[in-house]
């Protein structure tokens, strides 16, 4: 193993798996000092930083898949006072000079760092916001066994004997049907008939549906104290269920300061203005990348904000007279919407960081925009 002095500075990159870690360090002139892999367990975590920092003191690290494989050794090096930053896959042409392994991988993400181009923070994974995501992700599950569950019972009871199929016709929603079916006694020593067997399926499904709801309400509320607790001034806004602060939350993270401002925020939800002008044409279009989740949790605030916000409207107004087509109207709504989040989203943050300290109030109008940001700074 190599040594270096004190003074030196190492600059380490991570290819990470779920089974082991690949690991490479790089000194401050990008010179490769050595590669070796880890596992993926809190001893191959500290052995990890061990054989890194025998290089000398570790300057930064660049990880990849911060937030899967890697999440746990993030969480570590960050616990242990080490920078880290995320770094994406290798530019392909990298992949067809000197082809693809994890040594390389781990070499050009330490590459990266080192020329300064992987300069994103990854999320913080440790509070509140990661739980969050948790139960949301709990959450979401239960929502789409359910919806597939309620699709089958339909489907079941077209294809049911006919005097089962009479007996439930009573019922026109699948709620109500499913209601009848629970209420059903089939004979399971007699399920070779096809009567039977579908009493036994419908009901077996129809308790399922009910289990669902059940988890899917109590993961309602615990969301909507976790939510409440960490962002109770984004809750307030027009429009902004605790789904749509979830989703915004879970997308912007809990150190929401790893973003330059709010422009980083509107790309990251995909609510960027993308300049699509030629000539004498001067426009912008819609921006099809960032969080999708995140940018369609906008358009259904912008959508509510059209029906029930008569400043919206008004401003929908407008943009119409002045031109603009319903898609660029939604597209200009979003971005407002984002400035507007990203600031409630911020100050809810900052009072989880310092919760006793005063806070003091102003108000910022977004110029001709239709909405008024309140903004607290402590």
């Amino acid at each position: 193993m190599h040594s270096m002095k004190e003074d030196a500075l190492v600059v380490g990159g991570v290819d990470a798996h779920t089974d082991t870690h690949h690991a490479a360090a790089l000194d401050q002139r990008g010179a490769l000092l050595a590669t070796q892999s880890f596992p993926a367990t809190t001893p191959g975590y500290l052995e990890l930083l061990a054989w890194l920092r025998s290089f000398g003191e570790v300057d930064v690290v660049a990880v990849e898949s911060t937030g899967s494989y890697a999440a746990g050794l993030v969480r570590y090096l960050r616990g242990h006072g080490v920078r880290v930053l995320e770094a994406n896959q290798p530019h392909a042409h990298t992949r067809r000079r000197r082809g693809k392994s994890d040594p390389i991988d781990a070499e050009m993400a330490a590459r990266l760092a080192l020329a300064g181009k992987a300069t994103t923070v990854p999320k913080q994974t440790d509070g509140i916001v990661e739980s969050i995501r948790l139960l949301r992700v709990a959450r979401q599950s239960a929502v789409k066994s359910r919806s597939a569950a309620m699709v089958q019972l339909r489907d079941l009871t077209v294809t049911a004997p006919q005097e089962l199929r009479d007996q439930l016709a009573c019922r026109k929603t699948i709620r109500g049907k499913a209601a009848l079916c629970r209420r059903l006694r089939p004979s399971t020593g007699e399920l070779g008939q096809p009567a039977h067997a579908a009493k036994f399926a419908l009901r077996s499904i129809a308790v399922r549906i009910k289990a669902l709801d059940a988890e899917v309400a109590v993961l309602d509320r615990q969301l909507e104290e976790l939510v409440s607790g960490a962002a109770p001034r984004t809750s307030q806004l027009l429009g902004i269920s605790t789904g749509h602060v979830g989703r915004l939350l879970v997308t912007a993270g809990e150190n929401i300061d790893r973003l330059r401002g709010e422009a980083a925020f509107a790309a990251l939800c995909g609510a960027s203005p993308v300049p699509a002008s030629s000539g004498k044409t001067s426009r912008h279009r819609l921006n099809y990348g960032g969080d999708r989740q995140a940018n369609r949790t906008l358009h259904l605030i912008a959508v509510c904000r059209l029906r029930y916000c008569a400043r919206t409207r008004a401003y929908a107004r407008r943009r119409t007279a002045e031109g603009k087509t319903k898609p660029e109207i939604m597209r200009c709504l979003k971005r407002y919407i984002a400035r507007e989040v990203y600031y409630a989203l911020r100050a809810d943050l900052a009072r989880l960081d310092h919760p006793r300290r005063p806070t003091r109030v102003t108000t910022i109008i977004c110029g001709a925009g239709p909405i008024g940001i309140t903004r607290r700074r402590t």
